[in-house]
């Protein structure tokens, strides 16, 4: 028994085989969890039904889980900020600015080695993934 925010056996599991500098993806509905990854990352299913899990949801206990020096959303081509960011600003605090990326470059640093896990989430508004950049325990 753990008296702990995240109790997810394979996800804490996954969180706890990434170091520092590597990166977990949590990702929306319409995120291809399987194919745009890179092939040793483990990917956790949350993903129960259209809406359950949401990314944010799973950031929350993520975040008191490991140490995050980094967190990289995907930027629209269309340019504008997703009202889903405001949700994250609130559970990152200003020390963890938001750090769009091109649609490409967050891609590629999906397929990265250092991707170590992505966690599928039922969330499906757009432009709801995020990638975290694990830090160190000081």
């Amino acid at each position: 028994m753990l008296r702990y925010p995240l109790l997810h056996p394979p996800l804490l599991a996954a969180l706890a085989s990434a170091g520092h500098g590597s990166r977990v993806l949590l990702a929306d509905s319409n995120y291809a969890h399987r194919t745009n990854v890179h092939h040793r990352a483990e990917v956790v299913h949350l993903n129960l039904r259209p809406g359950l899990v949401t990314v944010d949801e799973v950031l929350e206990p993520v975040l008191t889980a490991i140490p995050v020096e980094a967190v990289h959303t995907m930027r629209p081509d269309e340019g504008g900020t997703p009202e889903v960011w405001a949700d994250y600003e609130r559970l990152l605090g200003p020390d963890l600015p938001l750090r769009p990326l091109a649609r490409q470059d967050f891609y590629d640093a999906c397929r990265s080695p250092e991707l170590a896990v992505c966690v599928a989430t039922g969330d499906g508004r757009l432009y709801a993934n995020v990638l975290l950049t694990v830090g160190f325990v000081a």
